[in-house]
């Protein structure tokens, strides 16, 4: 256990010292200060945008973190070969793939608290000077979209650990990580499509199955999006919760279980 903290701390320091991650907070700065002004341009519901800009801020600025450090954080090993000296210590590759894994949760983490913790701004100066009575916003239910965010960062990063398992090459990992998050997002919303549609037009079996398999093999992301229930002040059915997180808790385990198995016979040039 002691091993696999070491290779997540090491991994998170990697990370938390990248260039690009100032770079990405740049941008999500921008993004904050950019909500504060689009909410103007509206007459009404300006809470409801801010909340959503917010949101969607934080989740964009920890996707970026995770596919353009995150994947770099496994290539780097292969690169400058220092995968050698660790695999040579009283480390098995499980530990080291499991604590590149959480090194990269943790830097998710970091990444959502903090910028979680700026989203406030924007959505505290739209309650304070455009605020109306017919608005609808919850704080509670705010914090818990942002820790459902983090939750859908975390089951991407399983995503990352098990494509950076196969490949050596960080673009392809990069590429199937953003595949794989693109198909997530939309799976739900294509298969319910599909099953309202079924009695009026007709569809094809094949793009039934294709459609079918994609939604159990892929992670639904769309499932940790809370920004709608934030943003109207809906309230989240506490059985919703528990169950999301169990599943990402599942599909987590199941990912770095295949990741760890293949990292095991993996062969290194």
């Amino acid at each position: 256990m002691n091993a696999v903290w070491s290779v997540a701390l090491i991994t998170f320091k990697e990370g938390i010292k990248n260039r690009v991650i100032f770079g990405i907070f740049i941008i999500a700065l921008l993004l904050f200060a950019a909500t504060t002004t689009v909410t103007t341009l509206f007459m009404r519901d300006i809470v409801k945008v801010a909340v959503d800009l917010s949101l969607s801020t934080v989740s964009f600025a920890g996707l970026l973190t995770l596919l353009f450090i995150g994947v770099n954080l496994f290539g780097k090993d292969l690169d400058k070969r220092t995968i050698y000296m660790v695999i040579s210590r009283p480390i098995s590759r499980s530990e080291y793939l499991i604590g590149k894994f959480i090194g990269i949760v943790l830097l998710a983490l970091s990444v959502v608290v903090f910028l979680g913790l700026l989203s406030i701004v924007p959505v505290i100066m739209s309650k304070r000077f455009y605020y109306y009575t017919e608005a609808k916003f919850d704080w509670w239910i705010y914090f818990i979209a942002v820790i459902y965010i983090f939750i859908k960062l975390a089951v991407v990063s399983s995503i990352i650990t098990l494509f950076a398992s196969f490949t050596s090459n960080s673009f392809i990992a990069l590429v199937l990580s953003l595949v794989a998050y693109i198909i997530g997002q939309s799976t739900e919303s294509v298969r319910e499509l599909l099953v309202s549609q079924v009695e009026k037009i007709e569809v094809s079996p094949i793009l039934s199955y294709m459609v079918e398999i994609a939604y159990y093999v892929f992670p639904n992301i769309s499932a940790f999006d809370l920004k709608t229930q934030a943003a109207h002040g809906l309230s989240i059915n506490p059985s919703y919760i528990i169950w999301t997180a169990l599943y990402a808790v599942f599909y987590m385990t199941i990912a770095l279980a295949i990741g760890t198995l293949a990292f095991r016979r993996r062969e290194f040039p």
